[in-house]
């Protein structure tokens, strides 16, 4: 997966379309990340104890890696993800500019 924790993603497809994000976590083995302020899903929770309150509550659901697109730091564009091997090192590079991510 070329997309990790902490990176800057442009969503490409459905009911997000257009907005940015950070990573806050990467599913691997699913496919799947976790980006911040989208795929926002309300769910109403009982209340535990007799006398509390029940409520509503939002919480952020993982989306696949296929619809998002890694931004670019240095040209700040939705770019795909290249790697570029220096030494010992893989590096990713932005296919636009071809900078290192």
């Amino acid at each position: 997966m070329k997309i990790k924790k902490n990176d800057q993603v442009l969503i490409i497809s459905g009911d997000d379309k257009g907005k940015k994000g950070k990573v806050l976590k990467a599913f691997p083995n699913k496919g799947k990340i976790l980006v911040e302020g989208v795929s926002i899903v309300t769910k109403h929770v009982r209340p535990k104890k007799s006398g509390q309150k029940g409520q509503i509550v939002k919480s952020p659901r993982p989306i696949i890696v296929s619809v998002v697109k890694l931004v670019c730091p240095k040209c700040g564009k939705g770019t795909r993800v290249g790697y570029e091997i220096k030494g010992e090192k893989k590096n990713r590079v932005c296919k636009k500019c071809g900078s290192e991510i």
